[in-house]
């Protein structure tokens, strides 16, 4: 098993620090304007907010190994994935709040994030993002050039036919793909066991003829280990790889979820299980960091954050008629 080194811990710490409180003051912003009637589209930032608070180790673990030639395509649920990719944070928050500063003009809002300088894109429709993370890495093994393409889905997609068609042409032709499944538990509100006929889907890659390997207990090494050797094999022309990660969604689908769907004490046992002081221990433990270490990380963290709400409180909103530019692009 190959474990990451103390620099990469470390930048793995920090990338989690940053994702956390860029959805903790997400959740606090959001709800402004939307009391004391919740109405999604009032305040700053309207329409649905997905938050991925409690699976950030899936997205450093992976994204620790990428360049930003290396392609990511994420689903819904996008910012660990998108702070971890090196999305431009003050643009990223700009775009979540609609202005003229964002990554897209304001045009896509948080479930469509994309950034050309890193190569980083995200959809809101289940399993989307398969097909033009394979058509990516079919590109770089065409024109021989270098870079992997990774595809982010959560285990819902793994019931889509986008799933079994993509897997399927991955392995045909030898790409240089890797699919993550990011395994929370619940498609919106249906658990795993309600909609998925295996208890495991790191074992269909196996129809596919691609190596399947499952990753317990929100482990950040352990993501870090598996996507070395998926990562590795696809650089070298080994071709793709399925990653399962069990993780966990600390919050509900979607803000103003009442989550009443879960059993009794679940989400209590899962903040209890929070990744982050978890790996922040594990480090102290290790001797990698200390408290004055990791009290500066954690300011250095909310300063990025800070600096980008700043940013995007004060960018200026679009023109309306700017609605009707790049339609056809």
């Amino acid at each position: 098993m190959t474990l990451p080194s103390n620099a990469q811990r470390l930048w793995m710490f920090e990338q989690m620090l940053v994702s956390r409180y860029l959805e903790e003051c997400i959740e606090r912003i959001y709800m402004e304007g939307k009391t004391p009637v919740f109405n999604m589209a009032k305040g700053p930032i309207p329409g649905e907010m997905h938050l991925s608070n409690g699976q950030e180790p899936c997205a450093v673990g992976i994204c620790a190994h990428l360049s930003a030639e290396d392609v990511v395509t994420a689903t819904h649920r996008p910012h660990h994935i998108a702070v971890a990719k090196g999305v431009h944070l003050n643009e990223m928050l700009a775009e979540i709040f609609g202005k003229q500063s964002g990554l897209s003009g304001g045009r896509g809002g948080h479930m469509h994030l994309f950034d050309a300088r890193v190569n980083f894109c995200c959809s809101g429709i289940i399993a989307q993002g398969m097909g033009p993370a394979v058509g990516a890495a079919l590109s770089r093994q065409l024109q021989g050039k270098p870079g992997v393409a990774v595809a982010f889905i959560g285990e819902g997609a793994a019931n889509q036919g986008a799933f079994h068609e993509t897997l399927n042409l991955a392995a045909l032709w030898q790409l240089p793909v890797v699919f993550v499944i990011e395994d929370n538990a619940w498609g919106i509100s249906v658990a795993k066991q309600a909609s998925t006929a295996i208890e495991r889907n790191y074992l269909r890659a196996a129809a596919y003829g691609m190596p399947g390997v499952f990753v317990a207990d929100n482990d950040t090494d352990a993501i870090f280990a598996a996507a070395f050797e998926a990562i590795e094999r696809a650089r070298n022309g080994g071709g793709p790889s399925l990653i399962e990660i069990e993780t966990s969604r600390l919050a509900g689908h979607f803000m103003g979820d009442g989550e009443q769907y879960r059993p009794a004490g679940e989400k209590a046992a899962l903040q209890a299980k929070d990744p982050i002081p978890a790996y922040r221990q594990r480090l102290l433990d290790l001797g990698v960091l200390d408290e004055q270490q990791a009290e500066a990380i954690a300011a250095r963290a909310r300063g990025r954050v800070d600096e980008a709400v700043l940013f995007a409180r004060e960018s200026a909103y679009p023109a309306p008629e700017e609605a009707l530019e790049m339609v056809f692009v």
